[in-house]
């Protein structure tokens, strides 16, 4: 296994070359194959880094395949996924492993299949399918969820914020909450809400104030994208509370959300104190939701009171309002709750 990636990276990105009449080694072979694949990339314009990215990402996911490419099978994509599981690897850097293999395997598939076919009398199979494909947070069963209700995170924060008094554990608890909070009003990633610091609190910005955003998610490693959120629904008053009552209870670092040490918080911990307050508010299974839902609540919530689908992609952050639509999932009732709306303005009209 070392030898062969030693003999693929040593290689580089060579032409595949046969000699006397000899059918080409395979790693050369998929050498070149690498070459095409990565040169596609300058000729649609990609950024030098997002070049040098790929072509990094796409060496560690054949490192974990004992085959060239085109001899792939569904076993060796299971094992692969498995060994970066076993490896402490996330779910979105598993799903780039996924995508990366699926690129590359297309691409020599498209333009290769018939030369490999000839030159080493193998078909070119699909090892990709529907039970190796991993979830994401709009596929199979989470894109029909509902986001938690308005009514329901209501009740949620007033327990939330009822514990404040009887836990032990005060500024801690009041961190939570207001983190929470801004994770519903605000709709940050937790992994954007997390890295905000003090300064990036601009109550002076627009008629409620904003949060400057300044790692906002990037996409295909084209770096941080900023941007400024509105701090809606009262969450200025909230953070106003929390920067004047509690954020001094904790160490003087630059992190709005910091641990007892000035640190930043963990989206992991984030997600298991949000978890630990649904169990003790005695919250079904059922009704339970992630940091994340409360994002998707928000953009679902504000499209149901009017807000257009392009306010709401401005408001999360999105480049494509297609992302915005799979965020936004109205309740059962909204189509009705609509009709009753737009009848009775009518009716109104029509009386004068």
């Amino acid at each position: 296994m070392r030898e062969r990636l030693l003999r693929l990276i040593e290689g580089g990105l060579a032409d595949p070359a046969s000699g006397g009449g000899q059918a080409p080694d395979v790693w050369a072979f998929q050498a070149g194959c690498m070459r095409a694949f990565t040169s596609t990339w300058v000729v649609r314009g990609f950024a030098a880094t997002t070049v040098r990215c790929y072509k990094s990402l796409l060496v560690r996911v054949l490192s974990h395949l004992e085959r060239p490419v085109w001899q792939v099978e569904s076993a060796d994509v299971d094992a692969m996924l498995r060994d970066l599981l076993r490896a402490g690897r996330a779910a979105g850097t598993r799903r780039q492993y996924l995508q990366m293999l699926r690129a590359f395997h297309g691409f020599v598939r498209d333009r290769y299949a018939t030369e490999i076919r000839a030159v080493y009398g193998v078909p070119v199979g699909d090892p990709l399918d529907r039970f190796n494909r991993l979830r994401h947070v709009c596929d199979g069963t989470s894109s029909v969820r509902l986001p938690p209700t308005a009514e329901c995170l209501t009740a949620f924060f007033a327990f939330a914020r009822a514990c404040l008094a009887t836990t032990s554990d005060c500024p801690a608890a009041a961190r939570d909450y207001a983190l929470l909070r801004t994770l519903y009003h605000c709709a940050p990633r937790v992994g954007e809400a997390v890295r905000l610091d003090q300064c990036d609190v601009c109550p002076d910005l627009g008629s409620s104030g904003k949060l400057h955003v300044r790692f906002g998610k990037a996409a295909r490693a084209s770096g941080p994208r900023p941007r400024r959120a509105p701090m809606l629904d009262g969450l200025d008053r909230i953070l106003a509370w929390y920067q004047s009552d509690v954020r001094p209870l904790f160490p003087d670092t630059a992190p709005l959300f910091c641990d007892v040490h000035g640190q930043l918080v963990k989206p992991e911990a984030v997600r298991d104190r949000l978890a630990r307050l649904l169990v003790e508010e005695a919250r079904s299974v059922g009704d339970r939701f992630t940091p994340h839902d409360l994002r998707r609540a928000c953009a679902t919530h504000h499209y149901e009171q009017g807000m257009d689908l392009l306010t709401v992609q401005q408001l999360l952050g999105h480049r494509h309002i297609a992302a915005t639509m799979a965020y936004v999932r109205p309740s059962l009732n909204f189509v009705e709750d609509a009709w009753r709306r737009a009848t009775l303005t009518a009716v109104t009209g029509l009386a004068g």
